[in-house]
């Protein structure tokens, strides 16, 4: 790999960590920075699950005394979710690079739009109330993030995070911990179908979970600095750019 290659990538990986820690949206930078350095859309895009695994967990640790306030909901959406992953990751490896390519800019665009409303989107808290199992509608709901996390991940969490609070109550924090939960098995499950499909490049990998690692540590230090809709902002744009790229790329 030429060292030029391996420095943009564990740059992209430490960014990728602090947008994460920040506002969410690193995978549209470990993505974009993959398709730059010339691997095939498919490709990056698992690869991608792959670099952000470690942060998820590590937010789902942070949020475990949370979580087991509601343990049978999230070992319920646990379970739809590890299923949806599964189709989603099925699907995408059913496709070739130039199909998925045609959907790439299309996906962007739909994530960066997802990902701009965020801040509309999130649950009003509801304090004092206990999240429930979800109902037949919030299990449904999930499982379709889930089918499209496994998918294409971009703006997943955000999408979870709406159709959560519309389905569970719970106070805003309650339901990011067991959004981070969910991120962590659709990755997973993800993860094991690309494994078993040959698609990650583990090189490449390799090169970006330690800057994700970093980034993820210094972003709590930027997050006190830089508004977050500074990092917003910034994130819609590679997002656009990255659209605008594979539509002129063709």
């Amino acid at each position: 790999m030429p060292v030029l290659d391996a420095a943009l990538l564990f740059f992209a990986g430490f960014l990728s960590g602090v947008v994460n820690a920040i506002a969410g949206g690193g995978t549209f930078i470990t993505f974009g920075a993959m398709s730059l350095v010339g691997l095939p859309p498919i490709v990056a895009n698992a690869t991608s699950s792959v670099t952000q695994l470690l942060g998820y967990i590590t937010s789902t640790l942070a949020y475990w005394s949370d979580i087991k306030h509601f343990w049978r909901a999230a070992l319920l959406l646990g379970l739809i979710s590890a299923f949806g992953a599964l189709a989603g990751a099925l699907i995408l490896l059913a496709l070739d690079n130039p199909s998925f390519r045609v959907l790439v800019p299309w996906l962007l665009l739909a994530a960066t739009a997802l990902f701009a409303a965020g801040p509309w989107l999130k649950p009003a808290p509801k304090p004092g109330h206990e999240a429930a199992v979800s109902s037949l509608v919030g299990s449904l709901a999930q499982f379709a993030t889930a089918v499209y996390g496994g998918f294409f991940g971009a703006g997943m969490g955000v999408m979870m995070l709406a159709t959560l609070g519309l389905t569970l109550p719970g106070d805003y924090h309650r339901l990011n911990a067991l959004k981070n939960m969910l991120a962590v098995v659709i990755a997973a499950v993800a993860i094991l179908v690309f494994i078993s499909g040959d698609i990650i490049a583990w090189r490449q990998a390799i090169v970006m979970i330690p800057g994700g690692a970093l980034g993820g540590y210094a972003g709590v230090w930027i997050a006190r600095r830089v508004p977050q809709i500074a990092v917003r902002g910034f994130v819609v744009g590679v997002g656009v750019f990255l659209a605008f790229y594979y539509f002129t790329k063709g």
